[in-house]
């Protein structure tokens, strides 16, 4: 089953990043979720996952993409205009919520988001409710990007600086290029090295760390085995852990 949705706004960070803003009538989701878009080609199905970076509560839907030049629907997205339509999932899926996290004794006061690429979305969609304030004395959002141009969604973290500016840490990586700012190596590599608690000043650890993962799947398997060399588990509902991971494709 599917809904129409009709673009409302689109923004280009670059020539292949993309973001778009739909109008649909789904059913109420929770950040951190994502929604499938779906197209007919040629009379067949092409549904591709996306998440959503808006915060629950909004009229639409916002989702950040990456034309693939060989991808079956990402290059369809790219050339949407304002007024063009979309089929829409009518319900958003996913646990990679902040509802998945232990509270309590086994929660920590520090919440770690590491992403790369369009994977920064479910994060920046956390990071525009009240719950990781309310919850973690700090709040680190890690974004690995190739180049300087793929980091998208800089307003809204910067805006988020000046709202918590001793609460949240950003830390952009950018792999390619010297990017003044930002660590010139892997994510797994900053933390393997301690470069990325050095620069923070903050140590991870089970005690203290939840660290919530996204990004391509070399990454998350590396950042998850370092992590785990430093004591952390992967989380569970049936055994609470603080190492919790979506996989983006």
């Amino acid at each position: 089953m599917w809904v129409k949705g009709e673009i409302i706004q689109r923004v280009d960070w670059n020539d292949k990043l993309f973001s778009l803003k739909i109008k649909a009538p789904i059913a109420p989701y929770i950040a951190g979720q994502f929604i499938k878009l779906s197209q007919l080609k040629e009379d067949k199905r092409v549904a591709r996952a996306y998440s959503i970076v808006n915060a629950p509560g909004d009229d639409f839907i916002e989702v950040l993409a990456v034309a693939v030049e060989d991808g079956q629907l990402s290059p369809q997205l790219q050339s949407l205009s304002i007024g063009d339509t979309i089929d829409v999932s009518p319900k958003a899926s996913g646990f990679m919520t902040l509802d998945e996290i232990p509270q309590g004794e086994l929660q920590g006061k520090h919440l770690w988001l590491l992403s790369t690429g369009t994977a920064v979305g479910p994060f920046i969609s956390m990071l525009l409710t009240s719950e990781p304030w309310e919850r973690f004395e700090k709040v680190v959002l890690v974004y690995g990007v190739r180049l300087a141009v793929d980091l998208a969604y800089i307003n809204i973290i910067q805006q988020l600086q000046l709202q918590y500016p001793e609460q949240f840490c950003f830390v952009p990586i950018v792999t390619r290029e010297s990017y003044d700012g930002a660590l010139n190596c892997r994510i797994p590599q900053a933390i393997d090295s301690g470069l990325l608690q050095k620069q923070l000043q903050l140590d991870i650890n089970p005690q203290d760390s939840q660290v919530m993962i996204c990004g391509n799947p070399g990454m998350i398997a590396d950042a998850q085995n370092t992590l785990e060399e430093l004591g952390l588990t992967k989380n569970l509902r049936r055994a609470p852990g603080q190492i919790t991971v979506e996989k983006y494709w």
